[in-house]
């Protein structure tokens, strides 16, 4: 151990928006499940990372479920991975904006899931809760009790008193004023933490890993979901690392926790498709592909066979994790099809022609590719 790392005096880790039970209603049945429970399982990495970096504490700052009274398996599956943490490392649950401390909700004790709860777990459930960690250091946290709300919760913590030299760490739930057209649901000021004397302000909302603002004089930072929950999130899928040494120096690093990883793209040419088809990083990606291309009919043939290699089929597993495919910009051009019916039978050569003047009419989309299974079928002839 450096000498460095020898005057740490506390490691915390610091996560949020667990958002379990959360529904992706786009996706169907079978990824929406999937999608789901990566939700739950994320939860033993991000305790294998507080046993990684030997913490003394686990910070979670609101939003753990997607709503106040989350159905039985996500709170029982919650209860069964606090209760294999080890005893000797308090975890702090926080009710956020979306399962805040409410009557009936999940953090009633008569709603079952506190019942399950070890010891060392402890839910915040009165504003400005204190809590010792270890000689040297206090953690102060307040609910929301509430699905929306004007007061800031930061700036309602108790100040520094004059000669207190204590490490004070602070957790509440809420937005910053640092994203333009962002609604501030509990709106935590840009300097709540140097006001109330904190040394580190562990806040949970924004999906993205965030240290708000980036050179804050006391570090007020964002985690992040661990796992994404949509596309175009920035920087999702971690927990914040928390060093804080001797002197009250805080060092924070964002530590890897996601199985999935979002991405969409639009493609606009087969080469594009082909590119896709051929990478190798896919299996954990959950994967948005919009198709705006018009190819001639062979070129379909072979952009129909990597769709089929990206999303399986009933004999071959899929490439892609998950796969949400927008077809309706890609075009079949027909022009070249009728060539492949000059030898062939009569009836074959009308129903094509006929298939061909119905292109122009309301069906247009329904003849495209009655005419384009018409050409495979007299291909194969």
């Amino acid at each position: 151990m450096t000498p460095e790392e020898e005057d740490v005096a506390l490691t915390i880790v610091h996560t949020a928006d667990w958002h379990l039970g959360k529904r992706f209603p786009g996706f169907r049945e079978s990824a929406q499940a999937t999608l789901m429970r990566a939700r739950l399982d994320v939860l033993d990495r991000i305790f294998g990372a507080a046993d990684l970096y030997h913490a003394d504490a686990v910070l979670c700052a609101g939003d753990l479920f997607d709503d106040p009274r989350p159905e039985r398996p996500w709170w029982e599956g919650l209860a069964q991975r606090l209760a294999a943490t080890p005893p000797d490392r308090p975890i702090f649950l926080l009710p956020g904006n979306h399962d805040p401390l409410l009557d009936d909700s999940v953090w009633d004790p008569g709603y079952g899931f506190r019942a399950k709860l070890p010891a060392h777990v402890r839910v915040v459930e009165r504003p400005n809760s204190e809590y010792k960690l270890g000689d040297k250091a206090t953690l102060y946290a307040s609910p929301c009790t509430s699905q929306a709300g004007e007061q800031d919760l930061a700036l309602e913590l108790p100040a520094r008193a004059p000669g207190d030299e204590r490490i004070r760490i602070g957790m509440v739930h809420g937005s910053t004023f640092d994203m333009k057209g962002c609604q501030t649901n509990f709106p935590i000021a840009k300097d709540a933490a140097v006001q109330r004397g904190l040394d580190y302000l562990a806040i949970g909302d924004t999906h993205s890993f965030r240290l708000v603002p980036p050179d804050a004089r006391v570090p007020t930072v964002y985690p992040g979901t661990p796992e994404p929950t949509n596309f175009g999130e920035a920087q999702p899928g971690n927990v914040a690392i928390v060093f804080i040494k001797s002197n009250r120096r805080v060092t924070v690093e964002p530590h890897p926790v996601a199985y999935w990883r979002w991405e969409e793209a639009t493609l606009t040419s087969l080469d594009e498709l082909r590119r896709v088809a051929a990478r190798t990083d896919l299996s954990q990606r959950v994967l948005r592909l919009r198709l705006d291309m018009s190819l001639s009919a062979t070129d379909y043939t072979e952009a129909e066979r990597l769709l089929d290699v990206l999303g399986g089929t009933a004999a071959v597993h899929p490439k892609v994790g998950i796969l949400l495919l927008d077809r309706g910009g890609l075009v079949l051009d027909t022009g070249d099809v009728t060539t492949v019916f000059a030898n062939m039978p009569e009836g074959l050569r009308e129903a094509a022609r006929r298939l061909k003047e119905r292109e122009q009419g309301q069906e247009a989309e329904v003849a495209r590719r009655a005419l384009y299974y018409l050409y495979t079928l007299a291909k194969k002839v």
